[in-house]
């Protein structure tokens, strides 16, 4: 057979023969010359039965190829699409070996990559390294895609596979660190998009609506060429929560959306393109969509009383921000501070209502009603099943507490602050305006606030490129 092989030089080690999945008188070869210092890659295919051999890779057309091969696959399905694993990674071609790319999909490294073995079920490519253990890809499907037409667009949507809600739940671990296992599945919705070239010049926007057209998310977008993946967390936005002593565990979180069918939306120099997104519950739930209904309304009466609660105190600061501004502006021994610092205090003790002052909570600190809020939202989110009622009751309970605090408020920036301004005016200071309605989240300052915001790294672990420029070569 080797001497049909034309250009290939004499004592080439065999390093891999695969016969085609689709063709009886296909085969693929991999030769190695590492040993005599020769470190280019040799990858040829016959089509007649091994009479003649045509090179994919050979030294003088490397093809961006790196490494001498070991291995050579045909894909199960598309006989197009070839995987070629070389002592400085994994290759690929889309166009039976006319061109290939690296694969840097999850920053898998330079390293040498021995074996590899599709999977029919799950549509992934297991990879055997030397030295880096094992790798999956875990799907294949968006190479699969990539048809002609696709490869001239600048922007399209390959995949957006529908997605089980996996019941979620809290566990530890007896290895410690010494847990030698890949990571699971992300436990969200992927979306795969493709682009021609990297995006350079203004905004690109992925967005996810639900069926009412309303925008739920925005998703961090890779502008990077090729094949990108996002990972959907399929939550609403967490709710505003009022800054307090302690961080709101559960607050930093929004509730899972409803099952249904969702627009996942690019908008990219100006063009739109949209793809769908079915999302299910759990099959191994024991709980019915109208109980995962009354859970997600339940928690966002919730997340919308956080809301309230942040609202009242974006006002309280706002007036206790002007309190202190009228006091640093008088000197020290004035009496009129006094006036000040005793109408704060009237001010500070509705905050002190709605928000602990001291850590540790319940133990060592304060409970007060954001910590209680806080409770009961995590309560909630931790079963997707129909909430109880005493947790309805607690919805409305905390509703009234926050109304009460609100009347006191009001009471305090209404008739304690015209007492205020009349003992001021009296002393030829200027009056203390009410707090507004509705402030500013930009205004509310001066409560330690901790703000929590999500990563749109384009580059980081949520958004990446899982086949990088090279693939612009194939169209």
């Amino acid at each position: 057979m080797v001497g049909n092989v034309s250009g290939l030089p004499k004592n080439s080690w065999v390093s891999w023969i695969q016969a085609s999945n689709f063709d009886a008188g296909t085969a693929y070869a991999a030769f190695d010359r590492h040993a005599m210092g020769d470190m280019a890659p040799y990858v040829y295919r016959t089509t007649d039965f091994g009479a003649t051999w045509t090179p994919l890779v050979q030294p003088t057309q490397e093809k961006g190829v790196r490494g001498y091969a070991h291995v050579i696959k045909e894909d199960l399905l598309k006989n197009n699409i070839l995987f070629l694993g070389t002592e400085f990674g994994l290759y690929v071609s889309i166009d039976g070996g006319k061109a290939w790319a690296q694969f840097k999909g999850s920053r898998f490294p330079a390293v040498a990559v021995r074996d590899l073995v599709i999977q029919p079920r799950t549509n992934g490519l297991v990879l055997a390294t030397h030295g880096r253990g094992i790798w999956i890809i875990d799907d294949i499907t968006p190479l699969r895609a990539l048809t002609p037409d696709i490869l001239t667009k600048e922007g399209v949507f390959i995949s957006a596979e529908p997605v089980q809600q996996r019941t979620q739940g809290n566990g530890g671990w007896p290895e410690g660190e010494a847990t030698f296992i890949g990571d699971n599945p992300p436990d969200g919705a992927v979306i795969t998009y493709y682009q021609k070239t990297r995006h350079l010049f203004g905004k690109l926007k992925l967005e996810v609506l639900d069926a009412s057209g309303r925008v739920i998310d925005e998703l961090p977008a890779s502008k990077r060429p090729g094949l990108n993946r996002v990972v959907w967390s399929m939550t609403e936005k967490p709710p505003r929560v009022p800054p307090a002593a302690q961080l709101a565990t559960a607050g930093i979180r929004g509730p899972r959306v409803l099952p249904g069918v969702y627009t996942v939306r690019m908008t990219k120099a100006g063009n739109v393109s949209e793809t769908k997104l079915t999302i299910g519950l759990d099959r191994r739930a024991k709980f019915t969509v109208e109980d995962r209904k009354a859970q997600f309304d339940a928690a966002m009466k919730v997340h919308a009383l956080f809301n309230d609660e942040s609202a009242l105190m974006d006002r309280i600061l706002a007036l206790r921000g002007s309190i202190a501004k009228a006091t640093s502006s008088l000197p020290a021994g004035d009496a009129s501070r006094k006036l000040l610092t005793d109408f704060d205090g009237k001010v500070d003790a509705v905050r002190k209502q709605i928000v602990a002052t001291t850590e540790g909570g319940a133990i060592t600190g304060e409970e007060r009603l954001r910590e209680h809020t806080d409770q009961l939202y995590g309560a909630i989110l931790s079963f997707e099943g129909k909430p109880a009622q005493y947790q309805m009751a607690n919805i409305d309970v905390l509703r009234r507490e926050l109304g009460d605090a609100t009347n006191d408020f009001e009471q305090v920036n209404s008739k304690a602050l015209n007492d205020l301004n009349e003992g001021l005016k009296g002393k030829g200071i200027a009056p203390i305006a009410p707090a507004p309605q509705k402030v500013a989240i930009a205004e509310a300052t001066g409560g330690g606030a901790v703000a929590v915001t999500r990563s749109t790294d384009p580059d980081g672990p949520v958004a990446q490129a899982i086949l990088p420029a090279s693939f612009r070569l194939l169209h």
